[in-house]
């Protein structure tokens, strides 16, 4: 590959590398919208019956949301960061006494876990046809007035077969009402991406106002906190290899292992911990808090082990 082709691929995957967070949430909804058109076309079909178009309706509108929800936090790093170990230590949630911080970082979190979600409950709306299928079902009265008002007795009776186009009804209403179920669903959809951009806004900027730290500083911290974990994750397997290559050597030879530098727990709760970048502690993260402290405890673990996790032990 020639120098100019070598630096024009350097500069897309620096480029792509920067973008990944867009690139990231772009393949979220392109994800989304796929499968919501699988779940329209292939799984669902709406019963078209009183007693069963709401529940069936609103299963399919939600449970995926749900079930993103549930995955979105699963996955978030930070939630465990917050409440690994906090049923045996609950001041684990608030450290020092920082509750304002473990409510801003659970925020956070639950409002990362909900992009997903939030995606989905609009693609479906703005395609409407669980919408469709769940209201046409309802039997409350502000619901059917809406609908039937100014129109035949029938519609009353019928409303619940519109959304699959066997109604006794004459065509042109049928399409109306259905038009009209529509027509709901997509102003709903509309309405929680409105709300949702404009809380997103204004939720960063009021984070960018309230900011301790000037523009760069904090993207600075943000770059760091990325490198900061990537270079954990190395160091770790890393560490991680040369300790079962020693117990494995150990085990083998049949003698005593080694001596092997290893943090103490205590180093690992304060590293485990979330942090906030305060003007008073100019830190960046609680790794470079703990290896800066003066009076850091290098007492290293005498035996790397962890205690046992419903009734077996890991070592």
């Amino acid at each position: 590959m020639s120098v100019p082709a070598m630096d024009s691929f350097k500069t897309v995957l620096r480029f792509l590398t920067n973008q990944k967070s867009t690139i990231g949430y772009s393949f979220m909804a392109l994800l989304t919208i796929g499968s919501e058109r699988i779940f329209s076309m292939v799984s669902f079909q709406c019963p078209c019956n009183h007693d069963q178009n709401f529940a069936y309706g609103i299963t399919f509108l939600l449970s995926p949301a749900i079930v993103l929800l549930a995955l979105g936090l699963f996955i978030n790093s930070r939630l465990w960061r917050l409440c690994t170990g906090c049923c045996l230590d609950p001041f684990k949630l608030c450290p020092r006494g920082n509750c304002l911080g473990c409510v801003t970082a659970l925020t956070q979190i639950i409002s990362t876990a909900c992009i997903a979600p939030i995606m989905w409950l609009c693609v479906a709306l703005l395609n409407g046809t669980f919408y469709e299928c769940a209201v046409s079902g309802l039997d409350e009265n502000v619901v059917v007035d809406l609908f039937c008002k100014n129109k035949t007795s029938a519609c009353r009776e019928e409303l619940a077969r519109v959304p699959c186009g066997k109604t006794r009804l004459s065509q042109d209403e049928n399409k109306e009402l259905l038009l009209m179920l529509r027509a709901q669903s997509q102003i709903l959809g509309w309405s929680i991406i409105i709300i949702a951009a404009v809380a997103t806004l204004i939720g960063t900027c009021y984070k960018n106002c309230r900011s301790q730290v000037s523009y760069l500083q904090l993207t600075f911290w943000k770059i760091y906190m990325v490198k900061e974990q990537e270079k954990l994750e190395t160091f770790a397997e890393e560490y991680a290899t040369k300790l079962a290559e020693r117990n494995l050597k150990s085990f083998f030879d049949n003698k005593h292992p080694e001596e092997f530098p290893f943090p103490n727990h205590k180093a690992w709760e304060e590293i485990s911990a979330t942090y906030t970048f305060t003007q008073s502690e100019q830190y960046y993260s609680t790794l470079q808090r703990y290896v800066e402290r003066a009076d850091r405890d290098f007492t290293p673990e005498e035996r790397p082990v962890l205690d046992s996790v419903d009734g077996i032990e890991m070592t």
